[in-house]
C-alpha cells in the first residue's frame, strides 16, 4: 500500500449496506480511490484493496470472489477471524448508512492482521479517517465484540425495557424517550469519567431493598415479561454495589 499518498491507493468496497455506504463517503472524502460500494454480484475492478463490507456469513464467499482482484483483502467485521483476508477494520460505532464523512472522527477502530504490510495498511486507513486505531488478535475478537454488542444493542435492550415500563406507568408515549434521554445521557457522561461502580446512584446503591421491592412488584403486574431481566439486573447491580472500589470510595 502506498501510504504517501491516499489519493494513489484504489480501494474496492464491497457491500452497499449501511456501513458499505458510509465507508465508501469517508474513504473518498480522505483522499482514496474508491470504488463502490459495489453490490455482491458487481464485477470488482483490481484494486489496492478491495474491503469486504458483507455480513459476518458471506466473508468466506466475498473473498474467494475478490481475491483475485485485490492486492490487500480486508474485512469490517469485529467478530470474524482472519481466516480470509489479510486484514480487518471494524468501527467501533453504530451506523445508520445517513452518517456525514466525519462520523467516524475520534472513534475507536479494532485493527488485525496477518503481515506488517496488512497491518500497517489497515492502520493508515483508520488513521486517514481520523479514528484511533488499536489492536484486537484473533484469540480475543469474539470476546471484544461481545463488549461492543453490550455497549451498543444490549444497552437497547434494557432502554426498551425502561420505555416499556414507563409506558405502563402511565407517561405517555410521545415523550417517554425524551423524558428519560437526559437522565441516560448523564448516567453514561458519569460513567466515561469514573467508572460504574463510582457511578451507581439509585436504591440499591443505598441498600433500599423497600424501594426495590415495589419496583419489583409494579414490573410484575405490568410487565410481566420484563421481571426476569429485571431481577438478573438487580441482582448484578446489587454486586457492581458491593465492588471494593464502591465501597472504598
Amino acid at each position: 500500500m502506498n501510504t504517501s499518498s491516499e489519493s494513489s491507493t484504489t480501494v474496492a468496497v464491497i457491500g452497499a449496506g449501511r456501513l458499505g455506504r458510509v465507508l465508501a463517503v469517508a474513504l473518498r472524502h480522505a483522499g482514496f480511490e474508491v470504488r463502490g460500494p459495489l453490490g455482491r454480484t458487481d464485477g470488482i475492478p483490481a484494486s489496492d484493496i478491495v474491503l469486504l463490507c458483507v455480513p459476518d456469513a458471506e466473508i468466506a464467499t466475498a473473498a474467494r470472489a475478490a481475491r483475485p482482484h485485490a492486492r490487500l483483502l480486508g474485512h469490517v467485521s469485529g467478530a470474524t477471524p482472519l481466516d480470509d483476508v489479510d486484514f480487518s477494520l471494524h468501527p467501533l460505532q453504530t451506523f445508520t448508512g445517513a452518517e456525514t464523512p466525519d462520523v467516524l472522527r475520534g472513534i475507536g477502530a479494532a485493527v488485525a492482521g496477518r503481515t506488517p504490510d496488512a497491518v500497517h495498511a489497515a492502520r493508515t486507513i483508520a488513521e486517514a479517517l481520523g479514528a484511533r486505531p488499536f489492536t484486537v488478535d484473533d484469540a480475543h475478537r469474539a470476546g471484544y465484540h461481545a463488549a461492543a454488542s453490550l455497549s451498543s444493542n444490549l444497552l437497547l435492550t434494557v432502554l426498551d425495557a425502561a420505555e416499556r415500563v414507563a409506558l405502563a406507568a402511565g407517561i405517555r408515549s410521545e415523550g417517554t424517550r425524551e423524558l428519560l434521554a437526559p437522565l441516560v445521557t448523564r448516567t453514561v457522561e458519569n460513567w466515561v469519567r469514573t467508572g460504574a461502580a463510582a457511578a451507581l446512584t439509585g436504591p440499591i446503591a443505598r441498600g433500599d431493598e423497600e424501594t426495590v421491592r415495589r419496583q419489583r412488584e409494579a414490573v410484575a403486574s405490568t410487565v410481566p415479561e420484563l421481571s426476569a431481566l429485571f431481577d438478573r439486573l438487580c441482582a448484578d447491580t446489587a454486586a457492581l454495589a458491593r465492588r471494593p472500589e464502591r465501597v472504598s470510595a
